[in-house]
C-alpha cells in the first residue's frame, strides 16, 4: 500500500457515514417498503444539509475541492459525526483542495534528552512518548517494566499497533479490553493517514499490517476514526496482574506529532500497590543487570 486514494477515501467514510444513521434518527420520517439502501439515501443527505442532491453526488464521489466551510459543517451535522469525524472530513476536504506533493513535516523517530530527562523525572508513574505510528521513541524506568511484553517486539523498534495486531496472543493477554483497543488503533492510524497522507513509513504501517492480519482489514475497512485523548486501561502484567490505569495523553507543541503519555492511578488503591510493586521489582531487575555487567562477584 504505497499510496493512499484520496477520491476513494472520500467516498467511503460518507456512505459508511451515511448508512448508519435510519431516517427516524435524522428526523425523517420512516418511508414504507423496503429501501434499497441502508441508513440514509443520498437525496436524504442533500436536503438535512441544505444542498442539491447533484452537488452532494458529487461530493461524495470524492469531489471534496471548493466545499467551503459553511458546506462542511452541514455536511458534519447531517451525518452527525462526532468531533474526530468532523475533523476527518475537514482533513480530506484540504487534501482535496491541496496542490500535488503538498507534505506535512513526518512526525519524530527521535526524541530531545531534555524531553528523555522529563520522564526519568517521573518516578513513580509509567510514562512514555511515542509519534503517531505508535512507534515507542522514549520510555522512564515504570514505563518499561509495565511495557516490557510489547518492548520485547523480535521485529525491531516497538511499536504497539504492531503488537496488537501481529501478536495478537500475547496482546489479548496483555491488554484486559483487547477488543477495544484493537478498534481505537485502527480508528486513530486512519485519523492519522488522513491528516498525514505523505508519511510514507506510515503508509508502510499501514499495509503491513492489512496484508498480516485479518482482524485490522476488518478494523480499517469500518472507516472509524478516533482522536488521541485521555482515558482508561485495564492491563494484566505478568508479574503484578491486572493494573487498572488512567491515561493522560498530551500532544507536545514543540514536536508535532508526539505525544507524551503518563499513566497513574489514585492513592490507595490496588492498582497504586500494584505500580509500587512493579516499580520495586523494576529496581530489583536493574541491580541484577548492574551486578552482571560488573563482572564475576570476588570472594
Amino acid at each position: 500500500m504505497a499510496t493512499m486514494d484520496l477520491r476513494a477515501d472520500i467516498r467511503d467514510f460518507l456512505s459508511s457515514r451515511r448508512a448508519r444513521i435510519a431516517p427516524e434518527q435524522a428526523g425523517l420520517p420512516a418511508s414504507g417498503g423496503n429501501r434499497r439502501v441502508k441508513g440514509l439515501r443520498r437525496e436524504e443527505v442533500a436536503l438535512l444539509a441544505g444542498v442539491s442532491v447533484d452537488y452532494y453526488v458529487r461530493l461524495e464521489r470524492g469531489s471534496l475541492a471548493g466545499a467551503s466551510d459553511g458546506v462542511l459543517d452541514a455536511l458534519a451535522s447531517a451525518l452527525q459525526l462526532d468531533e474526530a469525524e468532523r475533523d476527518h472530513l475537514f482533513h480530506l476536504a484540504r487534501r482535496s483542495g491541496a496542490r500535488s506533493g503538498a507534505r506535512r513535516r513526518n512526525p519524530a523517530v527521535t526524541v530531545r534528552s531534555t524531553l528523555q530527562r522529563v520522564l526519568d523525572a517521573i518516578s513513580d508513574a509509567p510514562a512514555w512518548i511515542c509519534n503517531s505510528r505508535y512507534d515507542v521513541l522514549a520510555t522512564n524506568h515504570l514505563a518499561r517494566a509495565l511495557f516490557s511484553p510489547v518492548l520485547a517486539d523480535p521485529r525491531g523498534p516497538a511499536n504497539t499497533a504492531r503488537f496488537i495486531y501481529l501478536d495478537p496472543d500475547a496482546a489479548r493477554q496483555f491488554f484486559v479490553d483487547y477488543d477495544q483497543i484493537a478498534d481505537d488503533v485502527a480508528a486513530k492510524l486512519r485519523m492519522e493517514v488522513g491528516c498525514n497522507p505523505h508519511d510514507e513509513e506510515l503508509i508502510a504501517l499501514v499495509g503491513e499490517l492489512s496484508t498480516c492480519s485479518q482482524l485490522f482489514r476488518q478494523r480499517w475497512a469500518s472507516q472509524n476514526v478516533r482522536l488521541h485523548r485521555s482515558g482508561r486501561k485495564r492491563m494484566h502484567h505478568p508479574i503484578v496482574g491486572q493494573l487498572d490505569l488512567d491515561v493522560e495523553s498530551l500532544e507536545l507543541p514543540a514536536e508535532p506529532g508526539l505525544h507524551f503519555t503518563v499513566y497513574t492511578a489514585p492513592a490507595g488503591t490496588p492498582t497504586a500497590y500494584g505500580l509500587a510493586l512493579l516499580a520495586s521489582w523494576a529496581a530489583g531487575q536493574a541491580s541484577e543487570a548492574s551486578a552482571w555487567s560488573s563482572g564475576p562477584l570476588t570472594r
